[in-house]
Order: structure tokens, then C-alpha cells, then sequence
């Protein structure tokens, strides 16, 4: 079953900002050249590119709301994948009001819970709720419609991510 657009997005946007993460010499990564190679499909690479550019714009401001509310936890401590889908889920809620904050939160979890460890998706959805509830955003209740072409985002498989390579999907 075929991976949804924006749940592909994620998933390519993820993987760039973690490899920006681990790069000792504080380089940023042109992220055009590998989304490309990732996608051919121009909705998962705008969408994908559009994350990783506002991510690294306002990582300050991202990185700083993450700090405020993931109480007990030092933020450079954290799991570097754990730490690159809390800031997709930030920049997502705090700058894409397009976007409703109940999508923004299950498709962070659901990103946790394939790439990182079992617990993943509970501290994610914890520390993505306080971001949501802090900057205002009511939580969508209702069922949202699917773009058209896009199937049901498959179950999250395998175990944990432990390098780069790890993270790439089928």
C-alpha cells in the first residue's frame, strides 16, 4: 500500500533535518538535491522542501519552544530523531495554519513510533500537545477528507532507526 504524499513528505523531511542534526561541522545541507533523488512526485518534494526550509528558518524559535515546554528532559539529550519530528510538529503547528493541529500531531506520532523506540509517540505527543495548546491551536475533531489520489497511510513497521540509512523507506 502506497504511502501517503504528505506522510512521504514528513518522512523525506525527517530524514534530511536528521542528517543536518548529526553534521558535527554545523553545516547546513542544501536539501534540494537529496529530496530530488528521493522523489519524483513535485506535491512530496514542495511539501517536503517547504518543511526542511521552515524548520531550519525558525529552528531558533522551534528549538527554543521545544526546550520551554519538554519539561525534565535536556533538549541535546534527546533522541536526534526524536528531536527532528518534534520540530517538524512545532514549525507545523506554530507556522502552518493551513494545517490542522490534530494531523500535524497523529502524523508526528505515527513518525515516532516507525522510526524511534516504542515510547517515542507518547513523549512526542506530549510535548507536541503543550507546543499546540501554548500557541492557541484547538485540536480538529472531525474526520479530515483525503486529497484526491491519496490512500490510508500504512501501519508503521520494523523496529527502531539506528543510523541514517535506517530511516530511508521502500
Amino acid at each position: 500500500m502506497a504511502t501517503r504524499r504528505r506522510t512521504r513528505a514528513r518522512e523525506l523531511a525527517l530524514q534530511h533535518l536528521y542528517a543536518v542534526d548529526l553534521r558535527a561541522d554545523g553545516l547546513t545541507l542544501e536539501p534540494g538535491p537529496f529530496l530530488r533523488a528521493q522523489t519524483k512526485d513535485d506535491e512530496v518534494y514542495l511539501f517536503a522542501i517547504g518543511l526542511v526550509n521552515g524548520c531550519l528558518a525558525h529552528r531558533e524559535r522551534i528549538d527554543q519552544e521545544i526546550r520551554r515546554v519538554a519539561d525534565n528532559w535536556d533538549f541535546d539529550r534527546m533522541a536526534a530523531v526524536d528531536r527532528n519530528i518534534l520540530r517538524i510538529g512545532a514549525y507545523e503547528l506554530l507556522f502552518r495554519e493551513d494545517i490542522p493541529p490534530q494531523v500535524t500531531l497523529n502524523e508526528a506520532i505515527e513518525l515516532a513510533k516507525r522510526f524511534s523506540t516504542a515510547k517515542s509517540g507518547a513523549f512526542v505527543n506530549g510535548v507536541l500537545d503543550r507546543v499546540r495548546g501554548d500557541a492557541g491551536r484547538e485540536p480538529s475533531r472531525a474526520p479530515l477528507p483525503r486529497a484526491a489520489g491519496e490512500e490510508a497511510a500504512r501501519e508503521p513497521e520494523g523496529e527502531t532507526a539506528e543510523t541514517l540509512d535506517d530511516l530511508e523507506t521502500p
